[in-house]
């Protein structure tokens, strides 16, 4: 008999094919990117509220069970299915009420007629969410902390060891929403920044996943050298780079082996530039104004300034927390990174361009928490009556990120920061005039423990399944539509096409969502309305 373990991230879906008798993982399939339209958890979320809960849960699971039918075992002896992710992917997921998790705080929820739902642990039917399993199968749902903090959350807290940590700690999920919390003596402060999907390697011009031929860093060798994800997700040397001349110096044993950049590499192809002095005020001072890497991969500016906001908003999420804490940048040493940013990226150079603390002297780097969370939960079903008590016992202080005046004072002086290059004593001055603490330099090197390889430690005997071909499509017919073919034309991401008989077709995985609608905004008849699209049969 087998089980499934699913990870349900905003980024994409990560699944184990697991036999129960043994625990064996046997194999490993995942998404390239979500096949919801949109590119971060708001999206996600503003499309299930327009366009409506049952089509978003439909368009989920019809991906959801793309990836299990490519784990290579027979579904008809899948006993049990266990899930992991934050509140809205699971609410998605298990097409559950989302109203509490689209509108923040108790007076919105009052105004509106919203009851929050607690989300607990629970055992269901597997097929009552739509998975093609056996009616016998059971579906094991891990509980949420509180509505907006998550099981993938708890997760990360349980997995990291954060929670039996003594002294003060920091731990960070880098992703697309950047779940974050710190914790000092018994009290936990907990966030979500919105970095958006730079940092999963989305949005960037030659961005990818985490997935085979994946330039993830840049290394220094006297010039700068590729480091690509192999078939087993492991990081191996490429081309040997001169970035000021934008030459390759050495070919790499992974040379003509890469097609994209992740996050990661981003984040590397940053660090090396302002180590360069290439990258200032906003710009890249190179030839056409790109970072040209190996096989025909490069970064824009564009690209970077996608990072460096990022980086900003994870940033000013832990200056927040510690101002919440009412705890100095000296009072924390200690930083656990998890996520496939958090498992590829470089934790020197992280914290050095400011995605960790700078005081940080012991880092910890562990991999996927929710999907490796998902799997413990398979294999033993009891984990659910564990993880709910800790959800119980757990006293966290939770600050909203999106209505925060500290954050929001600090997410300023970063824009200014990596877009208008102002001088970080003047950074430290503004932030001073405002009350908030300074922030620290860079000093010395730390102690880094890289606890895993890769994002996803153990792939099982037959391997990963990168699927690439998945999603559905959107379609419309809109009364008065003359075939212009300018929504078509307006698409960034060539995500539609129109057929002769006048049928536009979007395909959910590439359309931007909700968050773009130029399609919409683009018709001169303006006939076309984006909530009006309709699902293929």
């Amino acid at each position: 008999m087998y089980g499934i373990s699913l990870d349900i991230g905003t980024s994409g879906i990560r699944a184990h094919a697991v036999e129960l008798s043994s625990g064996k993982i046997l194999s490993t399939a995942m998404t390239e990117s979500h096949p919801l339209p949109g590119a971060n958890i708001m999206d996600h979320l503003t499309f299930c509220i327009r366009l409506g809960r049952e089509i978003a849960h439909s368009i989920l699971m019809g991906t959801v069970n793309q990836v299990i039918g490519e784990l290579g075992i027979d579904l008809e002896k899948v006993e049990r299915v266990a899930i992991c992710g934050n509140p809205i992917q699971l609410s998605l997921f298990q097409n559950m009420y989302i109203d509490d998790l689209a509108y923040a705080g108790e007076q919105a929820w009052k105004s509106k007629g919203i009851t929050p739902l607690k989300r607990n642990a629970r055992v269901i039917p597997a097929v009552e969410v739509g998975l093609n399993v056996p009616k016998s199968a059971q579906l094991l749902v891990p509980p949420a902390i509180k509505h907006e903090i998550g099981a993938d959350a708890l997760a990360m807290l349980v997995k990291s060891g954060f929670l039996d940590q003594k002294e003060n700690c920091l731990v960070t999920d880098y992703g697309t929403n950047a779940e974050m919390a710190l914790k000092v003596g018994d009290n936990i402060y907990t966030g979500s920044a919105a970095a958006g999907p730079a940092m999963e390697g989305q949005h960037i011009e030659k961005g990818m996943l985490a997935s085979p031929g994946a330039i993830s860093d840049l290394e220094y060798d006297f010039n700068w050298r590729c480091k690509v994800l192999d078939e087993n997700l492991i990081p191996v040397p490429g081309d040997l780079l001169n970035l000021t001349m934008g030459t390759v110096v050495e070919e790499g044993e992974m040379h003509g082996k890469a097609v994209g950049i992740t996050g990661t590499g981003v984040v590397a192809a940053l660090a090396a530039a302002m180590d360069d002095n290439i990258w200032k005020k906003g710009k890249l001072n190179v030839f056409e104004g790109k970072l040209k890497l190996q096989d025909g991969i490069y970064v824009t500016e564009h690209d970077i300034s996608e990072a460096a906001k990022a980086i900003g908003a994870m940033r000013a999420g832990h200056f927040t927390l510690l101002e919440h804490a009412g705890i100095k940048f000296e009072d924390l040493k200690i930083m656990y990174m998890s996520g496939a940013t958090g498992t590829y990226v470089d934790a020197e150079k992280a914290r050095k361009i400011g995605l960790l603390p700078p005081t940080c002297n012991q880092i910890y780097q562990i991999g996927n928490t929710s999907l490796a969370m998902a799997t413990d939960i398979l294999r033993k079903p009891e984990l659910l009556d564990e993880l709910q008590t800790i959800a119980d016992g757990i006293r966290s202080n939770h600050v909203m990120f999106a209505t925060d005046k500290v954050f929001e004072s600090i997410y300023i002086q970063e824009l200014a920061y990596w877009d208008e290059g102002m001088p970080m004593a003047m950074y430290n001055a503004n932030l001073e005039a405002l009350g908030i603490q300074q922030l620290p330099k860079v000093r010395g090197r730390p102690e880094i423990t890289r606890i895993t390889e890769r994002d996803i430690p153990v792939l099982g005997d037959k391997g990963l399944k990168i699927i690439k071909d998945f999603g559905t499509e959107l379609i419309g017919i809109f009364a008065g539509c003359d075939r212009c073919g300018k929504c078509v034309r307006e698409c960034p991401e060539n995500a539609m096409v129109q057929e002769p008989n006048g049928t536009l077709r979007i395909k959910t995985k590439n359309c931007l969502g909700t968050a773009c609608q130029r399609c919409q905004f683009a018709c001169p008849k303006k006939v076309y309305k984006y909530e009006e699209l309709k699902l293929t049969n």
